[in-house]
């Protein structure tokens, strides 16, 4: 069962997303928080799978929330999706450096939002990708300077399958793009998140753009 806190200042938009997730066999909501710190505390009580977070709340916004639910080793486990408004909202490119592992728009398709509930549970943190990508590396190109990078710990297959990853493909396209198996992509992509220290695959994107791996606009071949 994957266990769901709603996280949104809207009493009527979580009663919605409750209707919604509720009548899946395999999904259930354990709480919902009316602002940040309520989401804060909810998740360290009730330890979710997967908390839905709406970027904008009194008291304590959702990127300072992510936050300091990423921050917290007791919840490893937990995956937070961020709630735009707005694809290109100025807060979602922070909130995956904090630890989101995706975002959605508010009024995504109700199949959209139950499919992204279980993919990240399931370890496909980048959510919306070719949209992610380009939000990315909007907000990539105001760094002035790429921080330190550890890319030298990775192979250069390892890089390579990294480069298509920040572009937004899934395991599947990558494997098709360098002629290999799904599961060889898939490992590939394991070991170099684990190397990087990424969260989960949305971290891994980040960490792609923040690098100068990917460059805004790259589309070729990253050897």
């Amino acid at each position: 069962m994957i266990r769901v806190l709603l996280a949104d200042d809207q009493a009527l938009l979580r009663a919605g997303f409750r209707a919604l997730l509720d009548a899946e066999r395999d999904i259930e909501i354990v709480a919902e928080a009316a602002d940040g710190e309520e989401a804060v505390a909810l998740a360290g009580r009730h330890q979710p799978d997967v908390v839905l977070m709406d970027i904008r709340m009194p008291k304590l916004d959702g990127l300072l929330a992510t936050k300091q639910i990423a921050a917290n080793e007791d919840l490893a486990g937990t995956k937070v999706i961020i709630l735009t408004t707005f694809e290109l909202d100025e807060y979602v490119f922070e909130a995956l450096r904090s630890g989101a592992s995706g975002f959605l728009v508010k009024d995504t398709e109700p199949a959209e939002l139950i499919r992204a509930v279980r993919a990240v549970v399931e370890g496909n943190g980048l959510l919306s990708p070719s949209v992610t990508a380009k939000l990315i590396a909007e907000y990539a190109t105001r760094a002035k300077e790429p921080p330190a990078s550890d890319l030298h710990l990775l192979t250069e297959r390892e890089k390579e399958v990294m480069a298509l990853a920040g572009q937004g493909l899934s395991n599947g396209e990558i494997a098709a793009s360098l002629v290999v198996s799904p599961m060889t992509a898939k490992t590939h992509v394991s070991r170099a998140m684990v190397k990087l220290g990424a969260r989960d695959r949305a971290q891994l994107v980040v960490m792609a753009y923040e690098s100068g791996l990917v460059r805004p606009g790259w589309t070729g071949s990253s050897s």
